[in-house]
């Protein structure tokens, strides 16, 4: 298998998670606080600034590395995962 496949197949599961995620976000059985911390790292990622200034040395530039999928994370264990799977048996 070469990269360009391998890069390809990477590419199609990302899509299909984001997918699931964005119709997870939609469902009522989600709970408002996950629901709120996938939001802040949206926001997080579009601001137009950034909360540690990216002229710190390492610190400045790994801080969207480290919390935009910290708040991901902690929103994707709040999810029960009957709902995740549901959409998951149903998008595949």
């Amino acid at each position: 298998m070469d990269i360009f496949s391998k890069l390809k197949s990477l590419g199609n599961s990302i899509k299909k998670e984001l997918i699931i995620y964005k119709l997870v976000l939609k469902d009522k059985r989600t709970p408002l606080l996950a629901k709120l911390l996938i939001w802040l790292a949206v926001g997080y990622l579009l601001m137009p600034f950034d909360l540690i200034p990216d002229f710190i040395p390492l610190i400045g530039q790994i801080d969207d590395i480290i919390i935009v999928p910290a708040l991901i994370y902690f929103s994707l264990k709040l999810i029960p995962e009957g709902v995740i799977e549901e959409y998951r048996v149903l998008i595949r």
